[in-house]
């Protein structure tokens, strides 16, 4: 089963590198068909001419411009449109996440059969290194109101980090979150529309190079309308797009 790997980049040119060299020397170890996409968001410094670099130091590397809309959520979406594999995964451009935890997200999709494999932060197992306090805590408390709101036990529904097989993601279309608020769109939708899942514990390091793109404050009334979407979804359509 071939594993894609879409990145998003917006001015990653300091990170890009390290993040491809991460995840290559780790798929070393390893005999796993993968291929890297990595989505420049219509960059405005040089992370153009470091991918270019990339893919010519490494096979599996390729890249695209999303030339606009720009945003988190539309690099992803560019991505999601354009992969390979028979499953994909969303990872971080900063070095955040770990490519052996998604060597372990891949084995435990096989092994299980799962159509998902979400990662979580907080449980037994997972790590944080650096967290912002605040961020911490707003994030336990954006979590805590998905769960309420949505009855499900999956403590983080906001962490990007997670595993689709193909027909999952062509199954929650159409995809509307243009920004940081596809991080819990897509997981709602696959659980409201039947696909099967399971939750693994993984790392999670702040970056080293340049600063976060995701503003807190302007996300807060667009998380809640991706949760309100996926809300009347799960109570009122009456199972219409449930996976038959």
């Amino acid at each position: 089963m071939k594993l894609s790997i879409v990145i998003p980049a917006y001015n990653e040119e300091e990170s890009i590198t390290e993040t491809i060299e991460g995840i290559e020397a780790a798929f070393e170890k390893v005999n796993i068909e993968h291929e890297i996409f990595v989505v420049n968001d219509n960059s405005k410094d040089n992370t153009l001419q470091v991918l270019e670099s990339l893919s010519q130091r490494f096979p599996s590397v390729t890249y695209a411009t999303n030339l606009g809309p720009n945003g988190f959520g539309y690099a992803v979406r560019y991505g999601l449109e354009r992969f390979s594999g028979d499953c994909v995964a969303v990872m971080m451009a900063d070095l955040s996440d770990s490519p052996y935890d998604l060597i372990r997200f891949y084995t435990t999709m096989l092994e299980g059969n799962y159509d998902c494999v979400f990662g979580s932060r907080f449980m037994k197992g997972g790590k944080l290194v650096d967290y912002p306090f605040v961020k911490k805590v707003i994030n336990r408390m954006a979590n805590f109101i998905i769960r309420m709101v949505m009855g499900i036990k999956y403590n983080d529904t906001t962490n990007a980090f997670k595993l689709y097989k193909k027909e999952v993601i062509e199954g929650v279309k159409p995809i509307l979150a243009p920004h940081f608020n596809l991080t819990i769109e897509l997981p709602l939708k696959a659980i409201i529309r039947g696909y099967t899942y399971t939750v693994v514990p993984n790392s999670w390091t702040n970056r080293k190079y340049g600063v976060s793109k995701l503003k807190i404050k302007e996300m807060g009334s667009r998380y809640f309308f991706i949760l309100m979407y996926c809300f009347v979804e799960k109570y009122f359509s009456r199972g219409d797009f449930k996976q038959k």
